[in-house]
């Protein structure tokens, strides 16, 4: 998570006030540097690579009882040994996460362009999983779970810590969650602590309960804090600090483009397709206890790291800040980056016009100086005592410390100083799937839909405004069925190779329906409001479909027969989620707790139903049970020859 350096103590938020300026400014300076070294770096080869958190759980089957076990800055500390001995050849890296209860694991070498990668990203995920659980107690499972079911109930982690108060935990100050339970490192602690002094009270994340026949209307949660009971909302389930989000866990990618154009590009197309992938990803109904009629976290994370003071939320005149602020430091993304995506920012961007006027007047194009000005509207949230007057010719922390806490659907990153690796994009949207299937299935579609992209030449720009109204939408209960998305309706372009424009041609005529074109008309003119089938499987006479724009070019490429079997996998559970023939993980686990015989229909997830829940979620992730709502029945690699194998004999 971010810049996980330091050198020195960790300010306050008192103490860091007198840099803001000086760390903005150096910022700036120290990316004027990079850039201007690197802007014109050539041919860099494309590399990915996936990044999944997981939970240590702790299960007590005699009193049917699971929680968090803060055992992960020890597991990680071990895990990273071998990388701290600089051993060769490594499967994986490990580095410490938000929450004492998280590692986060990624491959131990970034993945190239070779097709034959995609049949070992599974492989790989289960070797980390097995190489965590070799590390565990007898009663302790490793879990890609997205949210705890009971995260801030009483007794939640192993050790458990009373909380009598905000001040028994003088970090956060939260009712529920344990400061104990943050991991020591002391960027966490520092981020929490300053988040909520910055913002000038306590977050307060508010998100609608789900209501079931029995569940209470009004319901309201008794809370005795006044700053609490302030800040909780009727109907909904309250929670107050940064570990309700970012002790949540998910599924990462990091692209590395060939150079800083196609960084721009990718970042660019892939942002409309992030709540597609959310709504398809989504695993998380569950919260505190209880059932909310949500199934992804965003909202809540987002809402768990807002520092915005109240004149920056717009709710008192502006006298000490400078601008209100529209979205949290965590959401999507406010402008795209290349000069032809222009026309489709069409929403308020909010900037610190000195940092942009600096980047204008180094040279820095209008969009990437704007992008730039617009992560600048921060303040700086850590800075340690030693880290104050840097190098900016060769070093970029000050850049790193904004550019790292606004955490967007979308990230571009600079090559570090000093470094092989050149310009990359991180999609950072997807919730973390049950098993190492699903997660590979997510990140095997997310980069061949890259590869698409850039082979076909497609464009799937479209208004950003577009773009948040989906991402909205994404986050309700069952998305992917009961709403519509918009989308582009017509992605290829004059670029693009005769396949792809037969593919996306309708009624016998091809849907060349470019930028300058939709610059000629109304720009909504150019999306549709589609469901998520469609766009992801295709519909005759409304749009392609990603999955048959995704085969399409498979066919066109050389792919061994079990790279080949194990994509097909992939591409048949996102397309069957899609079209709802498999349920999404948040849906599956919605209907696990209501139809269990304990739950008595009042929204409430108890510890035994928890419990049963995950334990079920544990089966399920070791093959001890099939659950055919999840993914069906994967097909091993012999089947998929024989039911393919005029493909096989034609390849």
């Amino acid at each position: 998570m971010g810049l996980l350096e330091f050198d020195g103590e960790p300010l306050t938020w008192q103490q860091l006030q007198p840099y803001v300026e000086h760390v903005k400014s150096h910022g700036i300076q120290q990316f004027l540097h990079n850039y201007n070294r690197l802007m014109k770096r050539p041919g860099d080869m494309l590399k990915w690579g996936d990044e999944v958190e997981y939970m240590i759980l702790k299960f007590d089957h005699k009193n049917k009882k699971v929680q968090l076990s803060l055992r992960g800055e020890e597991l990680c500390e071990i895990l990273q040994e071998k990388e701290r001995k600089k051993m060769k050849n490594l499967t994986s890296l490990w580095r410490p996460e938000y929450a004492s209860y998280m590692v986060e694991g990624t491959p131990g070498v970034p993945y190239l362009g070779y097709m034959a990668q995609f049949n070992v990203v599974e492989g790989n995920m289960r070797m980390r999983r097995k190489e965590v659980q070799e590390l565990l107690n007898e009663d302790e499972q490793i879990m890609s779970l997205t949210v705890f079911p009971r995260l801030g109930c009483v007794n939640f982690t192993h050790p458990a810590y009373d909380i009598t108060g905000p001040e028994s935990n003088p970090v956060s100050r939260s009712l529920y969650f344990p400061d104990q339970a943050i991991t020591s490192h002391p960027r966490f602690p520092s981020l929490t602590r300053n988040i909520r002094l910055r913002r000038g009270k306590k977050v307060a994340i508010n998100i609608p309960i789900f209501k079931d026949k029995n569940t209470p209307s009004p319901f309201i949660e008794q809370i005795t804090d006044p700053e609490s009971a302030a800040g909780a909302k009727p109907d909904h389930i309250y929670m107050d600090c940064m570990g309700f989000g970012m002790g949540n866990s998910c599924l990462q990618l990091t692209f590395q483009a060939c150079n800083i154009e196609e960084a721009k590009l990718l970042y660019d197309h892939l942002a409309p397709v992030c709540p597609i992938m959310l709504a398809l990803s989504a695993a998380s109904p569950l919260y505190k206890g209880y059932i909310a009629d949500i199934d992804a976290r965003w909202q809540v994370i987002a809402g768990s790291v807002d520092d915005r003071t109240s004149e920056e939320l717009g709710l008192e005149p502006l006298k000490h800040n400078k601008q209100v602020i529209r979205k949290s430091r965590y959401d999507s993304i406010d402008s795209y980056l290349s000069s032809n995506s222009k026309i489709f920012n069409d929403i308020n961007v909010e900037v610190n016009q000195d940092a942009k006027s600096t980047l204008l007047n180094a040279g820095i194009d209008e969009l990437l100086a704007q992008h730039i000005a617009h992560l600048w509207i921060r303040d700086p949230l850590t800075l340690f005592s030693k880290k104050i007057d840097l190098d900016d010719e060769n070093e970029a922390d000050h850049f790193e410390n904004i550019q790292s806490t606004n955490w967007q659907s979308m990230r571009f990153k600079p090559p570090p100083p000093g470094s092989s690796i050149g310009w990359r994009v991180e999609f950072r949207v997807c919730e973390a799937q049950l098993t190492d299937f699903e997660n590979a299935a997510f990140v095997v579609f997310i980069v061949l839909l890259t590869r698409v992209i850039l082979t076909y030449k497609l464009d799937f720009l479209m208004p950003l405004s577009y773009v948040d109204s989906n991402m909205e939408k994404s986050q309700k209960n069952n998305a992917i069925l009961k709403e519509k998305f918009y989308f582009r309706k017509n992605v290829n372009t004059s670029r693009s190779p005769a396949c792809c424009t037969q593919l996306c041609s309708f009624n016998g005529k091809s849907n060349d329906n470019n930028t300058a074109k939709c610059a000629e008309k109304d720009l909504s003119d150019c999306c549709a409001e589609m469901t998520i089938d469609t766009i992801i499987n295709g519909k005759e006479d409304v749009f392609p479909g990603f999955i048959p724009l995704i085969r399409r070019y498979l066919d066109s490429v050389e792919v061994g027969v079990e790279a080949r079997c194990s994509i097909s996998e992939y591409l048949n559970l996102i397309g069957k989620r899609a079209s709802g023939e498999y349920m999404s993980a948040a849906q599956w686990i919605r209907h696990f707790v209501t139809s269990h015989p304990e739950y008595k229909q009042d929204s409430v997830v108890t510890d035994s139903i928890a419990y049963d829940l995950l334990v079920r979620c544990d089966q399920i992730e070791k093959g001890e049970v099939k659950c055919h709502q999840l993914f069906g029945m994967p097909r091993h690699k012999s089947e998929y020859i024989l039911a393919n194998k005029d493909l096989m004999n034609g390849s």
